[in-house]
């Protein structure tokens, strides 16, 4: 039987509960409102670059319409704003307001003191091990399926889905900012 041990999701999970509770709890102690995990989320996307709310709901894993209710939410919290879209003036995009940047300067406050803590606990080597293999190691490309293998005959074989059940792979689908 698997243990959690056996899988680096899992690890990689747990790390990031960790880690933005640490922040959660960062921004509690400055007095600043705490936000829920999923607008945790956008926010990071949004400091990454990604500004459309289609590509947000994608890289969350929801609809496009629980994206626009959390947006609007977010900036009913005077958190975002939605402008229209420099490249295509019939979508949006989100911006930070000052509000938004201001917490972002907190954040990076808050994430520093953070891994300084972490450093402590975990070791200057394996900190800066982690760190980079995180951050600066290149992964390669998304692993792709591998076709089922007939375990009586050894035969590779295609898993059989009705074409309007199939998804193609993440790194197929299209993609763009």
């Amino acid at each position: 039987m698997s243990t959690e041990k056996d899988y680096l999701l899992r690890g990689l999970l747990r790390a990031y509960y960790w880690y933005d509770e640490s922040l959660q709890n960062h921004f509690f102690s400055c007095g600043i409102p705490t936000v829920p995990r999923s607008e945790s989320m956008i926010m990071l996307n949004v400091a990454n670059g990604v500004t459309r709310p289609a590509h947000l709901a994608r890289n969350l894993g929801i609809s496009r319409q629980a994206i626009q209710q959390t947006l609007r939410s977010m900036e009913g919290e005077g958190l975002i704003t939605l402008v229209a879209d420099p490249s295509d003036g019939r979508s949006k995009v989100v911006r930070f307001s000052d509000e938004g940047k201001r917490r972002g300067i907190e954040a990076m406050r808050g994430m520093r003191r953070i891994d300084r803590e972490l450093e402590k606990r975990l070791g200057k080597t394996a900190f800066n091990t982690l760190k980079r293999s995180l951050t600066e190691v290149d992964w390669g490309p998304v692993v792709q399926p591998s076709p089922r293998v007939d375990k009586a005959s050894g035969a590779s074989r295609a898993k059989r889905s009705s074409s309007s059940t199939r998804q193609r792979p993440v790194n197929q689908r299209r993609r763009s900012r």
